[in-house]
Formats: structure tokens, sequence, C-alpha cells
């Protein structure tokens, strides 16, 4: 699971590895913003709890590469009339880091088939022509993208190359507007996706992406319009439309996980300026997250207790608020375990001192 996240920071020259991004976090489809700062790459397991939150999805940051763009790596001054530096041939894109991230992943689970998912960033030649063999992937198809039916079988009587792909296929207008292939109604109310959708499902070639790999493409329309009609793939061709688009409907899990980080862990607050400490602090934030959801998964869900609110009586799951409030209130108590405390109104005392500074973070 790929996400691309831009971490702003004070407009400096002297800040390691910064420049002008995409922002999706204030950016619109209509109006593409960037932001100065830094742009970080980053894989995340996918994980369910289904013993104490049965209908949420945590996404637990594993691996981070930080993005460069071509300018701030090959960005020089001028100085005395000298021109700027040559572009620099190990520059690497967003799509190359993801490679490099997939691949570590990859080896270090080498009997596992592992499914990744990511946006139309994630989804090019860059990536589906160098997954590793173990590596599933769901990912966008380009609104304008070309899709083919598979080669026909090679004609052993016929000289010269064989074809390598078959007809070409209506683009998304018009398999939509097709009415020999009807839509397929689909309710979803699950995390991340709640709508009524209609789609459309064909085996084809991407060719553009995935040369001769055949994929289950799976064409999108949202039943109230809410929103453009998208085109899926996925490597794999048991798969349904349903199963396609819950497994793909589990990254909304990732903004929320950079959110909490932001909010909660201080992701945005630090502004280093070295490199060491630029490609230390980030990762560390969202390697901290991951720790706390798996520490209170084995320990921590049952020591929950939620804080009393009147207004808010039926919460059952926990946020990642409440797992920070718990990991404090037991690390107080443990604290001050050697007290010894007998006096019952001094343990009550105590009781509400913890609290207390178990919610003020």
């Amino acid at each position: 699971m790929f996400w691309q996240h831009t971490s702003v920071v004070r407009r400096r020259t002297r800040f390691y590895g910064t420049g002008m991004h995409h922002d999706p976090l204030i950016s619109s489809r209509a109006k593409p913003l960037t932001s100065w700062g830094h742009d970080w790459v980053v894989v995340t397991l996918i994980v369910r709890c289904p013993f104490w939150a049965p209908t949420k999805v945590w996404s637990l940051p594993i691996a981070f590469r930080l993005y460069r763009n071509r300018q701030g790596v090959t960005k020089g001054k001028k100085r005395k009339g000298k021109a700027q530096k040559k572009a620099n041939p190990n520059h690497r894109t967003r799509p190359e880091l993801a490679v490099e991230l997939i691949s570590l992943v990859a080896s270090w689970f080498p009997t596992r088939t592992l499914l990744v998912t990511g946006d139309s960033a994630y989804g090019g030649q860059s990536v589906l022509q160098k997954l590793p063999s173990n590596v599933e992937l769901i990912s966008h198809v380009h609104p304008e993208g070309v899709l083919y039916e598979p080669a026909p079988a090679p004609d052993p009587h016929k000289r010269g190359t064989h074809a390598k792909k078959g007809r070409r296929l209506p683009g998304l207008a018009a398999w939509a507007d097709d009415p020999r292939q009807p839509w397929q109604k689909l309710v979803f109310d699950e995390f991340g996706l709640r709508a009524t959708l209609l789609v459309k499902t064909i085996q084809a070639l991407y060719y553009t992406a995935g040369k001769d790999r055949l994929l289950t493409i799976v064409l999108v329309r949202d039943a109230l319009g809410k929103r453009p009609d998208q085109m899926f793939y996925c490597t794999y061709l048991d798969w349904k439309a349903r199963k396609i688009l819950s497994t793909y409907a589990g990254r909304w899990s990732i903004e929320v996980t950079f959110e909490n980080c932001k909010q909660l862990l201080g992701l945005e607050d630090p502004a280093n300026r070295k490199e060491k400490a630029v490609r230390r602090t980030a990762p560390m934030a969202l390697v901290l997250y991951s720790l706390i959801v798996a520490w209170f998964h084995q320990v921590g869900h049952r020591h929950l207790q939620f804080p009393d609110r009147p207004w808010y009586r039926k919460k059952q799951e926990p946020s990642f608020a409440d797992m920070l409030t718990t990991l404090r209130r037991l690390s107080w108590w443990d604290n001050f375990r050697p007290l010894h405390v007998s006096s019952r109104p001094l343990k009550k005392s105590l009781a509400q001192l913890i609290e207390f500074l178990s919610l003020s973070g």
C-alpha cells in the first residue's frame, strides 16, 4: 500500500531535501496545489483487528524513501558566471522509489504472495512491469488509457513477427455507454467505501503499462453521480469486482495514519536542516505509530477506557488517540508503582492525577 506524503516546512534554501511538491491534502480535482516541504514515498501494511475494532482498517508504515524532485537534486548556485550543475543521473522518480520499496518488502517474505495497492502514480509501466514475482498489484487505469484484447494464438504457417495484442477495445466513455454489457449494481458499506456503485468487468491488456500481462479491468460508476467514472485493474485474474474494490478501499486508512501522525505524534513539527536528521525524524514518527498500534493489539486493548463524554455514549471502537491515552495511563501507573500507596484517599487522588496526565498528552 503506497502513499505520497508532503511535509510542509518553512521555506528556506538550506533545508535538506525540500522542494515544491504536489500536495494531495489541499488539492482538488479541479485545482492541483503544491507545497514547499519534504515528500515521502511510504509503504504501509494494512491490518484488521476484529477483536477490538471489527469495522476499522489500520495502515502501519513499515518502509520509507525521501523523494527529491529533479530540481532539488540538480539545482546548484551560480557562482562567478559558472553554469548550474549537470543533471544527476542517479535521480529517481516516485515510481522508481516505489519499486525499490516493493522489492525490499518482497525480499522479507520470499515465500508469501504480497498484494500492493496504489493510486495512478504507481500504476504505470515503471511499476507494473518491474514487480517481483511474488507481488500482485491493484491500481488505476488512466481515464484515457487504451485497452486491448489478448493477442490471438500465433499461426505456425505465418512468417514474420506475431501480434503482441489483439483488437483494441472501447475507451472508458464508449465502454460505459455500451448497452451490450449491462451494469452490475454493488452496495458497499465498509471502512473507506460507503456507496452504491455500478460496475462492469472484463479481462484485457493495458498494453502501455503491462505489455502482454492480462489484467482484470473494472469500470466503476457512482450511482449518485458524486464521483467521475473510473477504471481499476488487478493482476489477480480470478478476483471479482467486489473484492477488488473492497481491497482498494482499505487505502483510506493511509489518510487516517498521516493525520494521526501529524496531530498526535508531531510528524510535521521538526524543522531539521541536515540530511541525517531529515532522513531519521519523519520515519521515526511513522514507526512509532506502527509500534503503538501493534502494542495496543497485543496488550493495550485489555486496558482500554473510553473518556467520559456525555455527548458520545455509544463509542465502541478505539481511535489512535484512545491508544495513546491507554499507553500513557499504563506508563504512568508503572512509574508510580514503587510508591506502594496504601491510603485509599491517596490512591483515588493518584488515579485522578494519572487520568489527567494520560489525557493531557
